[in-house]
């Protein structure tokens, strides 16, 4: 009897031995990647004719091209193959990937044609494919990717159909029809994460740009239908990553360039302020710069924050009223809590291009981790508030924040004006309390700031978490 006693015991103690790894295994940190603004040039050559190097550069003159693409111009094939298999080697196995959209180049619709941005968005489709064949990716369409661009109809369309037979390895059979409608669609996060939900938005119904919904009131319906998945969501217990291409509020690098008609901007906020205990976090594009946006209640305490990613292109934007404004090319990663989605911390990963073409050489590195570059314990919205707080009441942090934006190409000193509008955007996502923010040059961080800034001081963090 106590010879063959052994056994239960080993048993024991090895379900024991499993029990303390899985343990200690599914504390770790779950990782995701978020890509953004692709832009692919298919015609891009390296030229010596400076007007033969790409579409994408219009009518400006590009001197010197290299193999990884220029600042004028949006992104060759080497750069994106490039960036798609750098961040297999930086994070080989993430628990998945967001990727908001834009696929196709800077150009005029009549260089384009239907069919044209249907090969380009399967081209990048299966590269992402290809490099991460057994990872669940999250994809919203960019205003570029479809055609004529920006004119999203608020009904089923071509365009959708076949968008949504391309994605159809990453979605379920709901999500593939509910996307041939209307381009967005929700799910729950497979394993570790099942009481998680992604909601993928079609915000360019929403974008200024796009004429056809210009007199609708809720295109496609997709408002309320937030409405109804994220009071389900709460009821459920389940917490939700928002993530769409066009972001609310205002861009950073001019002065009053709002992304949204007013309305849309309205409803959008009046959805995060009533659901903000559900929403975890929100992931947009479309700026191509390195950005984040906070929200607030009406009592002016922070409930949310939205992170924009920069982009892969680094395409100089023309939009009137904004000085050099190119980027370096940046991919990002995500540390997160997989249980409840909160996020711990965030770094992005750039190319100097002007050195990768200098030494025809890509290389991606490390620009900078969140939590170091800003001091804060994790990226939740209390410490987001607080980094927005240090930005707005410290010059080095400004200085920093601003660098980063273009993804360490400008480097040059952010002044007055550019400290205005950079905290305008950050800090007032309505219209109306933006255009009060400029008339008082930015003068400082919301309350919320500085009561998070004198909580920290005290030690009394906690009584202000969201």
């Amino acid at each position: 009897m106590a010879a063959g006693s052994g056994a239960p015991t080993m048993r024991l103690f090895s379900w024991l031995t499993f029990l303390a790894l899985w343990g200690v295994s599914s504390a770790e940190p779950g990782k995701f990647w978020h890509i953004s603004d692709l832009h692919l040039d298919p015609n891009y050559t390296v030229s010596q004719d400076p007007l033969q190097v790409c579409p994408s550069a219009g009518s400006q003159l590009v001197y010197n091209a290299g193999p990884w693409g220029d600042y004028l111009c949006d992104s060759p094939w080497a750069l994106i193959n490039s960036s798609i298999y750098a961040m297999k080697e930086i994070e080989p196995k993430p628990d998945f990937i967001l990727w908001t959209g834009d696929d196709t180049p800077h150009v005029p619709d009549e260089k384009l044609g239907e069919a044209a941005v249907l090969e380009i968005v399967g081209r990048l489709t299966g590269l992402i494919r290809e490099v991460f064949p057994d990872t669940k990716v999250y994809a919203a369409m960019g205003n570029h990717d479809f055609h004529p661009k920006s004119q999203f109809p608020a009904k089923s369309n071509n365009i959708y159909h076949q968008v949504a037979e391309m994605w159809r390895p990453w979605l379920n059979n709901e999500s593939v029809a509910l996307f041939k409608e209307g381009a967005f669609y929700s799910e729950t996060f497979p394993g570790p994460s099942s009481a998680g939900r992604i909601v993928v938005l079609n915000t360019n119904l929403y974008y200024s740009n796009n004429r056809l919904t210009a007199d609708i009131t809720d295109p496609s319906q997709q408002f309320q239908w937030l409405d109804r998945v994220l009071t389900n969501a709460s009821q459920a217990g389940e917490k939700v990553y928002i993530i769409g291409h066009v972001p609310p509020g205002f861009f950073e690098k001019t002065r009053n360039k709002a992304w949204f008609r007013n309305g849309f901007n309205k409803e959008y906020l009046k959805v995060v302020q009533k659901h903000h205990g559900v929403i975890a976090g929100q992931f947009f594009g479309h700026q191509h710069t390195d950005s984040f946006k906070m929200f607030y209640d009406d009592a002016g305490s922070p409930i949310s924050v939205m992170f924009l990613t920069p982009g892969v292109t680094p395409w100089k934007t023309t939009l009137v009223g904004v000085v050099n404004g190119a980027n370096n090319p940046g991919i990002r990663l995500f540390e997160y809590d997989r249980a409840t989605l909160s996020l711990q911390d965030m770094a992005t990963y750039f190319m100097n291009l002007s050195q990768a073409n200098a030494q025809n050489s890509p290389r991606w590195e490390l620009e900078y981790r969140l939590t170091e570059a800003y001091g804060v314990p994790d990226a939740s919205v209390r410490s987001m508030q607080a980094a927005a707080t240090g930005i707005a009441s410290d010059q080095d942090k400004l200085q920093r924040y601003y660098v980063y934006n273009s993804v360490s190409y400008d480097t040059t000193a952010c002044g007055e004006t550019c400290r205005a509008e950079f905290l305008c955007a950050m800090q007032e996502v309505d219209f109306d309390a933006y255009y009060a923010c400029l008339s008082n040059s930015g003068a400082g961080p919301r309350l919320g700031g500085l009561l998070v800034l004198l909580a920290t001081l005290l030690g009394l963090q906690a009584l202000l978490a969201p």
